[in-house]
């Protein structure tokens, strides 16, 4: 490629005045994220869109994904505007859906576990901490379930464990939880859509 010298003094000043606005501490950080936000709109818009319905609650608001053609993984979950009950708006979980799926890559795939008073976490695989998990509750209610309170009642119960939901499980699973924590003699049960 034949440089002019017009062209060489063109790039040296392009080059120059790179380097002296980055020394002047001038962030480019913006910028990248416009151009990178352009080119999510480009994608969404030669995505296959396929609509859904949010599992988390009984409102059921919908949802447009955006699947990649190439790959078929969804690289984008927004509220769907012609839908009749949500009419494109989502509430913190909705909005929040793309997260929990397997194209965040951020989201935790190994049970990290940290030993009492220790600082630091250590990687486990899943039937330890299942197993391990198992052996506290039973411990647990082998311990400490009451069977009859003061009045001499039958109660069946155990008040040292408690279970708090998430607010990231759908009606189905949240309903559940609370059947297998009342059927352990969980008491304090609790759900943090209450909170």
């Amino acid at each position: 490629m034949d440089v002019t010298r017009r062209g060489f003094l063109t790039i040296s000043g392009a080059v120059g005045s790179g380097i002296a606005l980055s020394s002047l501490g001038i962030n480019l950080n913006p910028t990248k994220a416009y151009a990178n936000e352009l080119n999510k709109m480009n994608r969404v818009r030669t995505a296959k869109q396929v609509t859904t319905v949010c599992c988390y609650c009984a409102v059921g608001c919908g949802l447009i994904c955006s699947v990649d053609k190439v790959t078929g993984k969804i690289f984008n979950i927004e509220g769907d505007p012609d839908h009749p009950v949500n009419e494109g708006s989502l509430c913190a979980k909705g909005a929040g859906f793309f997260d929990l799926t397997e194209a965040n890559k951020y989201r935790l795939r190994k049970v990290l576990y940290r030993a009492p008073k220790s600082d630091r976490w250590e990687e486990k695989d899943w039937n330890w901490a299942f197993a391990r998990i198992a052996r506290l509750v039973k411990d647990t209610r082998d311990k400490d379930f009451i069977t009859t309170n003061s009045k001499g009642q039958i109660v069946n119960r155990t008040e040292s464990i408690g279970h708090l939901g998430s607010s990231n499980v759908d009606s189905e699973e949240c309903w559940l939880m609370s059947v297998i924590s009342r059927a352990m003699g969980l008491v304090y049960v609790d759900h943090q859509a209450r909170v």
